[in-house]
């Protein structure tokens, strides 16, 4: 599909930045509203969340446009959603898989950040065996919660368990990949994002 938008990102970024030009930015909204849109509702999976982290997203990039130092506004995008999304996750107070937190991310890497594949690709493999690591029905309760995006309470009646079991059984998983994964989640995030 041919893009009907003519100037490059860089373009209209500069526009924004000497005369903060309206114009510019509505072409960049336009650009990028729905790759942004679809990111967020990836990660929270909740209409109106995206929606306002959408919003969030562009009246930030309006605001500080003049301050931000942009070399690739695809990735800009993609990290600013993410954060977003984990600021919602730390209210709620809810763990959000590796996976998630990293998806699609080769898609947009700079030069500058090609060595983050490789670490990625390492956490994501210590991530993997540690799953595997957990006992049988405990990993059939994370992967269901996490994965299937089930209730604790339809994990419980599929499993014939107590609501309370799930919820036990969670808590662990979800502290044992916290504390495996520690060392090398600060440095992987501390690197991207």
């Amino acid at each position: 599909m041919e893009s009907i938008y003519t100037e490059d990102d860089q373009t209209l970024i500069q526009r924004i930045r000497e005369d903060e030009n309206e114009g510019a930015f509505n072409i960049l909204y336009s650009k990028h509203w729905e790759e942004v849109y679809h990111n967020a509702l990836y990660l929270l999976k909740d209409h109106v969340q995206a929606q306002d982290i959408t919003q969030e997203v562009f009246v930030h990039l309006w605001l500080r446009c003049k301050e931000l130092q942009i070399n690739n506004l695809k990735a800009y995008l993609f990290v600013s959603v993410r954060n977003q999304a984990l600021r919602v996750f730390e209210k709620k107070k809810h763990f959000i898989p590796f996976e998630i937190l990293m998806h699609k991310t080769e898609n947009i890497l700079t030069e500058e950040t090609a060595d983050f594949l490789i670490l990625q690709h390492e956490f994501l493999q210590a991530y993997r065996n540690l799953l595997n690591t957990l006992p049988s029905q405990r990993r059939k309760i994370f992967d269901s919660y996490f994965e299937e995006g089930l209730s604790t309470d339809e994990i419980a009646r599929q499993l014939s368990l107590s609501r309370k079991t799930v919820q036990n059984q969670l808590g662990r998983a979800v502290a044992f990949l916290k504390t495996n994964l520690s060392h090398l989640s600060s440095f992987l995030f501390t690197f991207f994002l």
